[in-house]
């Protein structure tokens, strides 16, 4: 009923499609890095629900019209906003044919199990990990983060947890990160009934690490008070600056303490591909879990995110749960355990796996690491151009592909006035279409923000970015004086 009922003119459509988003991608390039949304089309994607059906061309034509033209723009090569992957054609292609299998991959005895499966111990064989960890593909890192604080609430209560829930009184487990940490982090511990109030936030140093003195002061400071230290969280690349805490020695702290070390390695921890920049993050492969993008520095399309546990049993104690409509079964399309769904809390969840199956089996890791590699190099020339220039000023090092810098203050204005000029100065180069940088705050001063997490940039554009940032910000400081 709902197949198309001329399935050569639907053949035909989609081929034109599959071209344009082709042609897309080969020229991108030629169009703006972003282009806001006109007030016409917002009012266009706000219409009543259609009722009555349309030829599929007339669809693909209005998406033409109303959608495509105004996408986030990461794709971009100039694109350098937040941490944004590019994504590749094949990926793109990968999520098509994933669609056309439209597999459920909460469980059941079908190929799609296996590929995530697959996909998972290409990177527990990366962190040296025994076969008897678990791993789970999720939406993004904020979701892995929750399985991972999840799982480590089942570790220090158990799993009676699950049925009574906390105990105010008698759980009172506290948790420990930097103040570099993502809010995620903040959200996972109010989603799991811990409170943010318990989450411990410790101070950066000046290269924006936490300090595991300070933290072993703060776990003997709790458990002196009769607190139950039972987590901690170190980061494989902060999202302001791409700071590494010292993993080695968080490891050892959580070793000693007996407490739950988890990294948040949104897009640091897959560095660990490259032999160059894999001492940077020695430590994390100690975790108890990680955390981390496909999406981001994988270049996978949205959304792909990972969970790695180390303990599988534990993880599985976490989250499984049977009744007579999911009734495993020795044979047939019931068998294939364990199940997916035994390890995070959706029943129904998709192919994800296969967009990062073709990555990795069309690119191979090699060539994904020296992407990486290429990113950090050119961060590290974009600060060396920035140490002696006339119009910015670093304000952080550069760790991992993340430059920070904001207005020189030879402009002559003062903190707040710089402040305003900077986001004044980084909204204005997202207008102009020529590229897209965030701005962020570094020990309480506004900062841009330039991530490098994109394959298809090259030199040439910093340069043209730079360049362009330094005409708005001069403009920006010209007005501020008056």
């Amino acid at each position: 009923m709902l197949d198309p009922a001329d399935w050569e003119r639907f053949r035909a459509d989609a081929h034109r499609a599959l071209d344009d988003a082709i042609d897309y991608m080969r020229d991108v390039r030629e169009r703006r890095v972003w282009t806001p949304v006109p007030d016409a089309v917002k009012e266009r994607l706000s219409e009543a629900m259609p009722l009555d059906p349309a030829p599929f061309a007339d669809v693909y034509a209005e998406f033409t019209q109303t959608i495509l033209p105004y996408a986030t723009g990461n794709i971009h090569p100039r694109w350098w906003g937040w941490v944004h992957g590019s994504g590749t054609p094949s990926g793109a292609i990968a999520d098509m044919l994933a669609g056309a299998m439209n597999s459920n991959v909460g469980g059941r005895d079908h190929g799609a199990v296996y590929v995530e499966r697959e996909v998972i111990g290409w990177f527990h064989a990366l962190f040296g990990w025994p076969r008897s960890a678990s791993g789970l593909l999720a939406i993004g890192t904020s979701a892995a983060n929750l399985a991972a604080v999840l799982v480590a609430r089942t570790k220090a209560l158990g799993t009676a947890v699950r049925e009574h829930g906390l105990d105010p009184q008698n759980a009172r487990l506290t948790g420990y990160v930097s103040a570099a940490t993502h809010a995620c982090v903040r959200k996972a511990f109010e989603i799991a009934g811990i409170g943010s109030a318990n989450l411990r936030v410790l101070p950066v140093d000046s290269d924006h690490r936490i300090d595991p003195g300070e933290l072993s002061r703060a776990i003997a400071l709790d458990r002196a008070q009769g607190l139950r230290p039972f987590f901690i969280v170190g980061n494989a690349g902060t999202v302001d600056v791409g700071a590494i805490d010292p993993l080695d020695a968080l490891a050892d702290l959580a070793q000693r303490e007996q407490i739950w070390f988890h990294v948040d390695g949104a897009f640091g921890a897959t560095a660990y591909l490259s032999e160059r920049l894999r001492p940077k993050l020695y430590g994390i492969e100690r975790a108890d879990s990680i955390a981390f993008d496909f999406h981001k520095w994988l270049h996978v399309p949205y959304d792909a995110g990972c969970v790695l546990v180390r303990d599988g049993e534990m993880h599985r104690a976490t989250f499984a749960s049977e009744g007579p409509y999911i009734t495993r079964m020795t044979r047939g399309i019931a068998a294939g355990e364990p199940w997916f769904t035994d390890y995070g809390p959706d029943l129904s969840r998709g192919f994800r796996a296969l967009k990062v199956w073709f990555t990795l089996k069309e690119h191979g890791a090699r060539k994904l690491a020296s992407a990486i590699e290429i990113n950090c190099d050119q961060a590290q020339r974009l600060a060396a151009r920035l140490q002696n220039d006339p119009d910015f000023e670093l304000v952080a090092g550069v760790e991992l592909q993340i430059v920070c810098f904001r207005p020189h203050v030879a402009a002559g204005l003062d903190d707040a006035t710089l402040d305003r000029v900077t986001d004044e100065s980084v909204i204005r180069l997202q207008e102009s279409g020529v590229a897209v940088i965030s701005s962020t705050t570094i020990f309480g001063k506004r900062a841009m923000r330039v991530c490098i997490t994109n394959h298809r940039t090259e030199e040439r554009d910093l340069e043209v970015m730079l360049e362009e940032l330094r005409r708005i910000t001069r403009g920006a400081v010209a007005e501020a004086r008056g």
